[in-house]
């Protein structure tokens, strides 16, 4: 192969939920490297989920990972040169970019919200995204309508 394979990144679990995923979350929500803020915005949000969640009997760290499985997009589509006219191509997406790409839209369509801090900014689109409302499930509803409009060009795949 021409190509060398990306080594897959090993994510250190956060002190609270001992989970990688967590780490890996608080990474894309990180600005200008302060980690420890990131930490906090993210601690606050899941108690914020405790103090939102009703009946649920599910913790906060599992509305959240139901959260992101529901935000996260399954195809995309990719521009592609065929003869004069760029066409989109709708290609699937690796299990690594599914996660990233959801994450991505969690916390992009939380900081547009309206609530005043991003810790319950972040917590009400959670919440949304648990119970499949909210921006980021529009947002891969959209990605997703794109990829079926476009499913004629699926035979173009590189």
């Amino acid at each position: 192969m021409r190509k060398v394979r990306k080594k897959e990144k090993v994510y250190l679990p956060d002190p609270k939920f001992n989970d990688p995923f967590v780490t890996r979350f608080v990474n894309h929500l990180m600005k200008n490297g302060k980690k420890n803020i990131a930490y906090k915005i993210f601690y606050n949000a899941m108690n914020k989920i405790d103090a939102i969640k009703e009946k649920e009997e599910k913790s906060a760290l599992d509305i959240w990972k139901e959260g992101l499985k529901n935000a996260m997009p399954h195809v995309e589509v990719r521009s592609r040169r065929m003869g004069g006219s760029n066409i989109q191509v709708p290609v699937p997406i690796s299990p690594n970019s599914k996660i990233t790409k959801s994450m991505k839209l969690l916390i992009s369509s939380s900081s547009i919200r309206n609530e005043k801090t991003m810790a319950n900014k972040l917590a009400y689109e959670i919440w949304d995204a648990f119970r499949e409302q909210g921006e980021a499930v529009k947002r891969k509803e959209n990605i997703h309508k794109m990829a079926e409009s476009n499913k004629a060009f699926s035979h173009f795949r590189f």
